[in-house]
């Protein structure tokens, strides 16, 4: 399947649709992830008017001189401001390559379970930039919206394996989640790229579902396949971009794999543009036990692994500062 042919799933049918209509969705999912591990996801019910506000008010912070916004700064894998040069997605794969040339605002779960040793790691506080106060308000009605949308793809996700519904939700009753809001300046803020540079490198995702909304350009989003190589994402303005991430392919026993991608430089014929991207990665409970699942749905019986201590070596992978030590 060539980047070009990943389905747009209209949730529609699934969400109101009779048996068939169903079955014919979760069949059609399937089929994409097992062959690019990407889907467009169209019926969604987010207004597409809230994640432009969140962009108009990111954009205010991520234009602010570097000095405002340094009092923000954390490593990978902490809330707040990630500056440019903080990370290196490449790594995830075991590639050297330059850092990313992006900035991020960062946020994750912080609703504490209760468990002391698993709230300091997982489930902190989010930062907020005083700045643009007006930013909270927007995130937090679209965090909600994505944590319901991510648990409906999981149960499809479950039923396109012919699983019960609740294979993978009944994993996510108090689950990690990651927000990033990814700005890709031009040229002019970031220079003329290295050789090998990319606004993200070629990585995939560390989860279970990956939720995008993001802007179509030049130096955008490409996606890897085996039969096609490396190809631009398609974009629907109506639907958002949802891939699988390695805890999810590993829980598949590879029927799925997850999805390859990564993001274009600032291109030479328009150096200015200028890009913002809205990336929910969803996760589940703290030290979930993720065994493949056997022969026939999966294809390779993994050792199990702690879910979170898998994640954690992921995000310590793509830390520049760690990497290069």
């Amino acid at each position: 399947m060539a980047a070009s042919q990943i389905p747009v799933i209209d949730l529609g049918p699934w969400r109101s649709g009779g048996p068939a209509a169903r079955a014919r969705t979760a069949a059609r999912v399937d089929e994409a992830l097992r062959a690019a591990g990407f889907l467009l996801v169209a019926g969604h019910g987010v207004d597409p008017a809230l994640p432009a506000r969140i962009r108009e008010a990111a954009g205010r912070f991520f234009r602010l001189p570097a000095s405002a916004k340094a009092p923000y700064a954390v490593p990978v894998g902490s809330r707040g401001w990630l500056g440019p040069g903080a990370e290196a997605n490449s790594y995830a794969e075991g590639a050297a390559s330059p850092p990313d040339l992006k900035e991020s605002w960062s946020f994750a779960a912080e609703d504490p379970t209760g468990i002391p040793s698993v709230d300091a790691e997982w489930f902190a506080p989010n930062a907020w930039p005083s700045e643009v106060p007006e930013l909270r308000p927007l995130v937090t009605e679209y965090l909600g919206l994505m944590r319901s949308l991510s648990d409906e793809l999981l149960e499809l996700l479950a039923v396109a394996l012919g699983l019960a519904e609740d294979h993978f939700t009944r994993h996510t009753a108090h689950p990690t989640w990651g927000f990033n809001l990814n700005w890709y300046p031009g040229t002019e803020i970031v220079g003329p790229p290295l050789p090998g540079q990319f606004r993200i490198g070629a990585h995939t995702d560390f989860g279970t579902v990956t939720v995008l909304d993001r802007q179509p350009g030049a130096g955008g989003l490409q996606i890897h396949t085996e039969a096609d190589g490396w190809q631009d994402a398609p974009y629907d303005p109506a639907a958002l971009t949802v891939n699988i991430g390695d805890l999810m392919a590993r829980w598949t026993g590879d029927r799925w794999r997850a999805g390859r991608h990564r993001v274009l430089p600032p291109p030479a014929h328009t150096p200015a543009e200028e890009l913002i991207s809205l990336v929910y990665f969803y996760e589940c409970d703290p030290h979930t036990r993720v065994e493949s699942l056997p022969a026939p749905v999966g294809r390779i019986v993994h050792e199990p692994v702690d879910s979170h201590t898998y994640l954690r070596g992921k995000l310590d992978a793509i830390t520049v500062a760690t990497t290069q030590d």
